[in-house]
């Protein structure tokens, strides 16, 4: 069975539908490749998706190990290159919501770092990921 189903709806726009779910997502052109930009393009979801599973790994492995980083939040830059069109480079900026000690750090770093869409992105696209560890604390 598909995991989603998607439809072009004309004028540059498709419509996503997860299966098992029902949530729809609408895609569009982005502005630099005529398009509208009124919704996330294709290459949006592909950063925005890296960024998700990183923080979803992260959860996976701070519940485990009753770590809190509810509230976490992460911006995102994609960077587009040329001749093909493509994503060159996904810089994502992580900003934690609490202090956490050198070993958390480092076990959260290493969880977002192995996660599936990071490791089935081409090893050619670049990922800078700041995890701005502010201050760093003594266990």
């Amino acid at each position: 069975m598909a995991t989603i189903e998607t439809t072009y709806l004309g004028g540059l726009r498709t419509e996503a539908t997860h299966v098992q779910s029902g949530t729809k997502i609408i895609t569009d052109a982005p502005v630099d490749n005529q398009g509208k930009g009124e919704a996330f393009s294709p290459t949006d979801l592909l950063s925005a998706s890296l960024a998700s599973c990183m923080l979803t790994i992260m959860g996976i492995k701070a519940r485990d190990n009753n770590i809190d980083i509810d509230g976490t939040t992460c911006s995102i830059t994609k960077i587009m290159a040329a001749n093909p069109r493509r994503v060159a480079e996904i810089v994502i900026s992580f900003k934690f919501p609490k202090q956490y000690t050198e070993e958390q750090q480092q076990l959260l770093e290493r969880a977002a770092l192995t996660c599936p869409v990071y490791y089935s992105v081409h090893e050619d696209l670049k990922k800078t990921v700041d995890f701005g560890w502010e201050v760093e604390v003594k266990a």
